[in-house]
């Protein structure tokens, strides 16, 4: 009997640490940052199936955290989990998707969105916009560097529109961003036959490209608004501004 115990428990260990590790590999961590005097940020995005989205911002004990969550799915929540801690303060599936809360601590704050079990069994998607607003004092400064995505060297993953020419039309390519601050760094994007294209920016500029990967070409870049219109040979990459910037 005391061997069967102890058994299922070293069982029980191993199957929640995989537990542990499907779940940080769902995670994808992005930085939100307000602009030069604005006490709020909003940002838009997608999540499909068991995919989470952690977004980072900086606070004080003392100041007023507000986060409305508008989507497409209803299955669709945020949790808020404060400094260091798993621990929620918030918890959107049993309270909605609008909250408003004082802080009791210094440090970074993560706002979790997220479909529930139900709808990311069903691969379900949603297209959300989030808004998150910090009132009471300045807010805290975001930290010098981006929290990296977990089990890459990323500050941040997603996909792209893109199209590789030939009268081909337009898809979408998977990408990583390597970000140095105010708009520098590094894409790499990820071709339909899975070979790399690192594109790189200098304050909020795409500048050129690694010329030692394969099939170079003409390089050529424009910008609309916050999109990054980008030619290399018939390649055709758009690359928006929070990319590199963050947020």
């Amino acid at each position: 009997m005391r061997n069967n115990l102890i058994a299922f428990t070293v069982l029980s260990a191993i199957l929640l640490c995989w537990s542990l590790v499907g779940a940080a590999e769902s995670i994808r961590v992005e930085q939100i940052r307000f602009a030069a005097g604005a006490s709020s940020a909003t940002v838009k995005g997608s999540i499909t199936g068991d995919k989470i989205v952690d977004y980072k911002l900086g606070a004080k004990a003392g100041q007023t955290m507000s986060v409305t969550l508008k989507t497409s799915n209803p299955s669709n929540y945020f949790n808020v989990l404060p400094p260091g801690s798993e621990s929620a303060v918030f918890i959107g599936s049993t309270s909605g998707n609008e909250w408003t809360g004082a802080l009791e601590a210094d440090g970074e704050y993560t706002v979790r969105v997220y479909l529930m079990r139900s709808a990311a069994r069903r691969n379900a998607k949603a297209n959300y916009t989030l808004t998150v607003g910090i009132t009471g004092g300045s807010v805290a400064a975001a930290p010098l560097t981006d929290a990296k995505v977990a089990g890459t060297s990323y500050h941040a993953t997603g996909n792209i529109p893109c199209s590789m020419g030939g009268g081909e039309p337009t898809g979408s390519c998977p990408f990583g961003v390597t970000r140095e601050g105010n708009g520098s760094g590094m894409v790499t994007v990820t071709k339909p036959d899975g070979r790399p294209r690192t594109i790189f920016f200098e304050k909020g500029k795409a500048t050129g490209y690694d010329m030692s990967q394969a099939d170079t070409g003409k390089f050529k870049a424009e910008k609309k608004g916050d999109l990054n219109i980008i030619h290399i040979g018939q390649e055709r990459y758009e690359i928006i501004d929070a990319v590199v910037f963050g947020g």
